[in-house]
């Protein structure tokens, strides 16, 4: 079967323009439903974040009312737990750095947390453009595409300019309350290095595949993400 490297942050603060730490960390639904999906297909996953950090889960991620209902939070709080002792040991991105050749693909979900560390961070970019150059699936969602940044060539140019890809969006950003007071913008940021992006409608899942790049666009997304990500890895059996 296959392993896949999923790639958490570490980080529980965006700090925002003002220099203030906007409390967050990875988004419930961005993770738990790729991680149980695998690993009910039978799929190993390795869960690892920059220097082996116990990753943070943003509170508001389990709202009741933001997931419509206690049923779902409950459901993501129930897995979140039944995976405690694999979240307070994952491991250090550095050392999967000297294992990529193991992993068929890297998946990196969201929260505002990968703004603060994933995009800048140097062996998840080594481990991407590992990855996506051996012909491995590379998936980010949400705010994941952050960790997309690091991945440069030696020539310092972007390993995804010219490919098509989403994020979540400027006008998401903005819906969300954070625009202003964010130090930049992730849409933005990959249309700066060369992205070509297509953003969908606000809030509704939004899937772009360009080769074996894939890039959901918001937590509706994760489902569909997962679900392709499983699909493509598949057919290159």
């Amino acid at each position: 079967m296959f392993r896949i490297l999923l790639v958490l942050s570490g980080s529980d603060h965006w700090t925002l323009n003002d220099g203030t730490r906007h409390p967050t960390g990875c988004w419930a639904e961005e993770f738990v439903v790729p991680h149980r999906t695998f690993r009910r297909q039978g799929v190993d996953v390795d869960v690892a974040t920059p220097g082996g950090v116990r990753p943070t889960v943003d509170q508001v991620s389990l709202d009741p009312q933001r997931l419509g209902g206690e049923g779902k939070a409950a459901d993501l709080r129930s897995y979140l737990d039944s995976i405690e002792t694999e979240l307070a040991r994952p491991m250090a991105l550095e050392h999967a750095a000297g294992r990529a050749s193991e992993y068929a693909a890297i998946y990196i979900p969201g929260g505002h947390a990968p703004m603060e560390d994933l995009s800048r961070c140097a062996p998840l970019g080594e481990i991407i453009t590992a990855l996506y150059d051996a012909g491995r699936m590379v998936t980010a969602v949400c705010h994941g595409p952050a960790g997309l940044l690091p991945a440069n060539r030696q020539d310092r140019s972007w390993l995804f300019e010219g490919r098509r890809m989403t994020a979540f969006t400027n006008e998401e950003e903005r819906l969300a309350g954070l625009a202003q007071r964010a130090p930049w913008l992730l849409e933005d940021r990959l249309r700066e290095r060369g992205g070509v992006f297509h953003a969908g409608p606000p809030w509704q899942s939004h899937v772009v595949v360009d080769g074996n790049l894939i890039t959901g666009q918001n937590p509706a997304s994760s489902r569909a993400a997962t679900d392709r990500t499983l699909g493509e890895l598949q057919v290159r059996v």
